[in-house]
């Protein structure tokens, strides 16, 4: 954790952070004009920042893209802060929040974390049904072959659609699917009104991108969702719900044990 309270110790470093938070999404030369600062001094550090995992990029052609990354505070709040004073919780919990819930004008939700295990193995936490049950109550029946259908189950329900399909599979490196429909059935099972069913179930259908990298003894993976129409409630939905599921993963893989439900 040294690198992250490394990088935020300096004040530039946390303007950028807090451009971003603004702004998800940003090129350099956004940031650069944003915040009136030299493109050589940006870029410094935006590395420092990479390093230490606050930041994420993603190439969207010729553009690289910059956004926040949770996971650094998630990992502090959740082995390490927790044994000081619950007052030092709660504020970190403010800050892992905010940074969660930063507004996606793009939008798109951009997350990256290290895991301590190999790439078949989280390629096997992804799709076999004994690993995902664990960490997600979710379970996927497919043959993972691209443009094949999918059918989830989360907590007994049944989601089946024909537009639910593997985009991509390739295995121990990178995975894509399209996102399930919002059903009523679905909709009963998290006490959903029939207006906000209505409202999230007329959404276009987005997508989620797993990209795995072998990194030193770890594995980078960096998951991206997207695919939302402007000013989305499913994009808020899954940007609240996505850390909790990645890192009940990433503890599952690491310890044997899954977060507590």
């Amino acid at each position: 954790m040294d690198e992250v309270f490394k990088a935020l110790a300096d004040a530039s470093r946390r303007r950028l952070l807090d451009s971003l938070h603004a702004r998800n999404g940003q090129t350099l030369r956004e940031l650069c004009a944003g915040l009136d600062m030299a493109r050589q001094s940006v870029s410094k550090h935006l590395a420092v920042l990479e390093a230490a995992n606050l930041v994420t990029t993603v190439r969207r052609g010729r553009e690289k893209l910059h956004y926040l990354n949770a996971a650094p505070i998630s990992d502090i709040a959740e082995r390490w802060i927790s044994r000081y004073d619950q007052a030092r919780v709660n504020a970190l919990a403010d800050l892992k929040k905010a940074l969660e819930d930063t507004p996606m004008d793009k939008p798109e939700f951009v997350y990256t974390t290290y895991i301590g295990t190999t790439p078949e193995r989280l390629w096997q936490a992804l799709t076999d049904p004994a690993f995902t049950r664990r960490y997600w109550e979710t379970t996927f029946t497919t043959d993972w072959t691209p443009g094949s259908t999918m059918t989830w189950e989360h907590r007994g329900v049944l989601i089946g659609d024909p537009e639910q399909v593997v985009l991509e599979a390739e295995p121990y490196r990178r995975l894509s699917y399209t996102w399930h429909t919002f059903t009523p059935e679905l909709g009963k099972l998290f006490g959903w009104d029939e207006e906000f069913l209505g409202q999230v179930a007329g959404e276009r259908r987005s997508k989620v991108t797993f990209d795995i990298e072998p990194a030193g003894d770890m594995v980078k993976l960096t998951v991206i969702h997207d695919g939302f129409d402007p000013g989305s409630t499913v994009a808020k939905l899954v940007s609240g719900g996505w850390p909790q599921v990645l890192s009940s993963l990433k503890t599952l893989l690491e310890t044997g044990d899954p977060l507590p439900a």
